[in-house]
This record gives C-alpha cells, structure tokens and sequence, in this order.
C-alpha cells in the first residue's frame, strides 16, 4: 500500500509556484518504498541522518533486545511516532517485549495476532493513526513494531519508517543468524571435545582390554599348572609387582609370595578379624585395611579365604584392583574344590565316628577307618569338647578339628546336640587342645573332658560316657573351665554312669535331706553354701568370695546347717559323708532334690 502510494505521489504533478507540470526540474524526488527523500538540508534530512545513525546501531547491537530496544526508544526520529509495542516470533506465537506499555496491551496484543502476519491498522484511543507494521527476515515474518502518531504522517514519515522497519528486521536477522552461527560454533567445539573424549575413553578401553587378557591368561596359566594357591599368589606378585598372600578364613597363612614374609606369621585375634571380614564384605570390591589390600574369596556367598597385597606405600592403581579381582576368582573354584572335599571326608569320618560311639563291630571299623586314613588299631582317647559361647554346630566343629589338629591330634570327629566329640589317637596333653581351642575362640570359657585309654572298638561307648562324666565333674567343680581326665577323677569315678541310681537318690537324702527340705521352703541356698564350702577346702575367706557375701553372713548359714541337719563340722565322718553327699548332689542329680 505504501509503495503503490508512494508509485501515485511519483507521478504527481507540482504544483509549487513557477513549477512545471511535466519537466524533471520540477518532479519531487521519490524513494524506492515508494516516499519521497528528503534532501540532508531539510528537516526530514536531519531525521534521514538519525534514522541511518540509528541503523549503524542496530546493526552494532549485541542482541536482539538491545535491536528492540533501539528501535523503540529511536522511533520518534522518523517522525511524530510512538512505539506501542513491540512482538517478537517465538515457536509460532508472538512474545511481547517487557517494554510495551501495559494500557491497552490486551487489545494491541489481540489486533496483531488477527493481522496473520500481514501489516494492518491498529486502532488505539487518543491517536489519530496507528499501524502494525511487520518486521520481516528471508525466513518470513520476526516480529511486529507497533506505532501510533497524533496526526497523521507525510509521505516522507512514513518512507522514513518503512526504512527504520526494514533496518530493525535486517539487524535482527543478523542478530539471529550471529546466535545461531555462535551456537552452531558452540556445537560444533562441544562435538569436536566429545570426540575426543571419545577417542581417549576407546583407545583406553582397548588397552584396558588387553591387560585385561593378559591377565586372566597369566591367571589361567597359574591355576592350571597345578601350583594351587602358590603357584597364584606367585602370578599376582608378577604381575602388580606387591607382596601377595592366601589367609584361610580365620587368619592363617597358606601362601606368600614376594619379600617381607613375617616369621613366625602372627597368630590371628578371632574378634579383630570377624570384624575385618565383616569390613571387607561391605565394599562392593576390594577393601584397604591398613597396609593391605584385600578381597574375600567367597564364589557362593561363604568366605572360604582372604587374598591380599600387601601395599605399604599405597602405590596400588586400577590395574592392580583388577589383577586382584581376576586372581580371587582364579582361586575360588580351587578353594571351592578343596572345601567340597573336605566336607566330603568330613563326613565320612562323622559316620564312623557316630557308629563308634553307638557301638559297632570291629571288622567294619577297622575297613572303614583305613578307607579315611585313620588307623583304630592304636589305643584311643575320647575328647568330649563344650564351649559357653559357641554351640555345637558344624562352625566350631571345624574349629575344634583345626586346634586339634594344630596340637598334633590325629582323631576323627563328630559332633552331638552339646559337645564336640573326638576319637583321637594317642592320650591328648593336660593342656595343649583347651588353649588351641581358647585362641581359636577368643574366649576361655571352655570345658573338656578326656575318658580313660580305649584299646578296642568295643570299649568306645562306655570310653564316651566316661568322658562326659569327666567333662560334667568339670563344669560343677570349683574350676568350672580347663581340662578333667576320667582317670585322675579319683572318688568321682564311682559317681559315675553305672552307679545304684536310687541308692545314691537314698544316701543324699539321709545327709542332705533336711537341708534340701529347708531351702526349698525358704528359698535359701544352704546346700550349694555347704557345697562351696567344701569345694574351697573350708576356707572362709575363699568361700565367703565365691558366694559373693560377707564372712559373717557364711558364718551364720553354717550354723544354720548344723543345727538343721544335726550334722558337725568338725566330725571326720560327717565332713566326709556331707561332702560326698553334695558332689553327688550337684553332678549325679543335677542339684536337684
């Protein structure tokens, strides 16, 4: 419309006074948008050199807004016009600027998006002409610049706000295509990094993949040479360079390879290393504990050994963790193998050991023994072993099979709802299995009890009772923890298993029976008093300390025992009588009336 306006005013003739109608001296010079140009002396000149000032500005602006907010703010050079609004083309719709007035923004913001994108009137209270006028790029429509005036342009207004419309959408443009070639650079620089990320992370993983062959080869080549747990451990300190070694589960050694071996190996602590494995077991690999670097040998969830590099410096990287990883598994099927065997000849041994003790003939257990390597034909011994704190489960079977072992007892084993019961080879040290076992533990709270020597397989069953019998004189004796032989019980023997049940039930009560009577009125403990009293040796001071009460106080329950029962002291006859009657009465009926 501007255009074809301006095409008519071209065509116009003058007529200014002393003009001609058709000559080029008096035509009125015209613009390509069809307004006349105004000469740089006149009034609109001036405004032609704001408006080109300006475009130098848009064109230098670093953005967008900055573009608009020229535009806005330097309208007014083109002639009497005020920016209303202004919108910018934002994923199909029209944004308006924070900048655009808020009075009639609802209805200005309403006339625009009818316009379609083409340009239109905008009707606006107070001013005489309005007109949206579309800022437009090569891809089509940007925006709109919305201007109003009090009156209504000339023709040279309006050639000069077509051209500060047609510079803000060319600066626009420019600024757009600047954003994009800086986001394209921005792209195209991140790409290039990412690649070479890329590049790195594969030629990595190439090499970690070779190492990782190597590895596993070596580790291959160790287990199938036969070498077991050395021939491993000497492959992991080939290849990371670091002292390795095999512990089983409990601490001890069974390979080192590389310097700095300690001798003797230290002799492990059962509380610390629990904890060590529990420590271990949390870490999704291996775990560094103090100067070691450890992982748990564990195929099937069960801990069947501890492999380690000892890395006092801390020099251990990626490629050792993963060595270490690759020997743990190299080791765990050998580990396995042999744990499979072990409980295999276990129990076998459990079989014959049950057999033995129920009673069984000779010619069957002399052939079974020598199937397991274990030679019955030698005198025998029957351990009975029962801790405070463990229960006789397979665990501490394996525990007492390893103390004995450790102390050089060759016996088979089994195991019943209260002890740990062994037929060893040869009568055990006074000592030696209960301090084994007391390490093993961590706790001395134990008691054993060892029959008289067996020298055929029939005599195993009553060797076994014999031994129980020991263990149970033990535990109600005043040292209740260590090590009782059948055969140095001395009167107790005759307490034991094949005694007159009813006639020992009858003598306790002719001693004992008031006293009995007594406490279980009164809920005293006369008799376990009169017990202790003589366990002590009838030392007061001793007695007094084991019961935990005054020396006064054992003074007046033993009168009190005097005078129930009717019984003195003093007396040889009924000290001897009162004190047997009370062994009886704590280890054949239990302490029981």
């Amino acid at each position: 419309m501007a255009g074809s306006r301006a095409h008519r005013l071209h065509h116009r003739p003058s007529h200014r006074k002393g003009g001609h109608s058709r000559g080029s001296a008096g035509r009125r010079p015209t613009a390509a948008c069809g307004g006349p140009r105004p000469s740089a002396r006149t009034p609109a000149g001036h405004a032609l050199r704001d408006v080109v000032a300006l475009s130098r500005a848009l064109f230098g602006a670093p953005d967008e807004v900055e573009i608009l907010r020229l535009a806005m703010n330097h309208v007014a050079a083109a002639g009497p016009y005020r920016a209303e609004a202004v919108y910018l083309k934002v994923g199909g719709d029209l944004v308006p600027s924070p900048r655009n007035g808020q009075t009639h923004a609802s209805a200005v913001s309403r006339r625009v998006r009818e316009l379609a994108g083409q340009d239109g009137n905008v009707a606006l209270p107070g001013r005489r002409w309005g007109r949206a006028l579309g800022l437009r790029g090569p891809a089509g429509l940007i925006g709109y610049l919305v201007v109003t005036s009090r009156s209504r342009p000339t023709e040279t207004e309006r050639y000069l706000l077509a051209m500060l419309v047609r510079h803000t959408a060319a600066a626009l443009s420019a600024a757009f295509a600047h954003r994009r070639q800086r986001e394209d650079a921005r792209e195209l620089h991140r790409l290039r990094a990412e690649r070479a990320i890329l590049q790195q992370q594969l030629i990595s993983v190439v090499a970690e993949l070779g190492y990782e062959r190597a590895v596993h080869a070596a580790m291959a080549d160790a287990a199938a040479s036969g070498g077991g747990e050395d021939a491993v451990t000497r492959a992991l300190h080939g290849l990371t360079g670091l002292p390795a070694l095999v512990e089983d589960r409990f601490g001890r050694l069974r390979s080192w390879s590389g310097p700095g071996r300690p001798v003797p190996y230290p002799e492990p602590d059962p509380v610390h290393r629990d904890e060590m494995l529990h420590a271990v077991a949390r870490q999704a690999g291996p775990a560094r504990i103090k100067d070691r670097l450890i992982t748990l040998i564990r195929p099937h969830g069960e801990i069947l050994g501890v492999l380690s590099l000892v890395d006092a410096r801390d020099e251990a990287d990626e490629h050792t963790v993963l060595t270490l990883e690759h020997a743990a598994a190299s080791l765990a099927p050998k580990l396995t193998h042999m744990r499979d065997l072990a409980e295999v000849e276990l129990r076998l041994h459990r079989e014959l050991t049950d057999d033995l003790l129920a009673g069984t003939d000779e010619t069957s257990a002399y052939a079974r023994s020598e199937a397991v390597g274990h030679d019955l034909h030698r005198t025998h011994y029957i351990v009975v072993v029962q801790w405070s704190n463990r229960a006789a489960d397979d665990l501490f079977a394996k525990t007492v099979s390893r103390a004995a072992s450790a102390v050089g007892m060759r016996s088979l084993l089994t195991r019943r709802a209260e002890y740990v019961v062994l037929i060893a080879d040869g009568r055990p040290h006074t000592r030696a299995l209960y301090e084994a076992l007391a390490r093993e533990t961590g706790t001395r709270s134990g008691t054993i009890g060892v029959s008289a020597p067996c020298d055929s397989v029939d005599d195993i069953p009553r060797r076994y009772e014999e031994a129980q019998r020991a263990l149970e004189v033990r535990r109600h004796g005043r040292e209740r923890y260590g090590t009782s032989f059948f055969d140095e019980l001395g009167l107790y023997r005759i307490l034991g298993p094949g005694s007159d049940y009813q006639e020992l039930e009858t003598f306790v009560r002719e001693w004992l029976g008031k006293l009995i009577d007594y406490d279980a009125r009164h809920h005293a403990t006369l008799v376990e008093t009169l017990s202790r009293y003589f366990d002590c040796g009838g030392n007061y001071d001793e007695t007094a300390d084991s019961l935990a009460i005054h020396r006064s106080t054992l003074r007046y329950r033993l009168q009190r025992i005097r005078d129930i029962s009717g019984n003195d002291l003093a007396n040889v006859e009924d000290r001897l009588n009162l004190q047997v009657a009370t062994r009886v009465w704590k280890i054949v009926l239990g302490g029981s009336g």
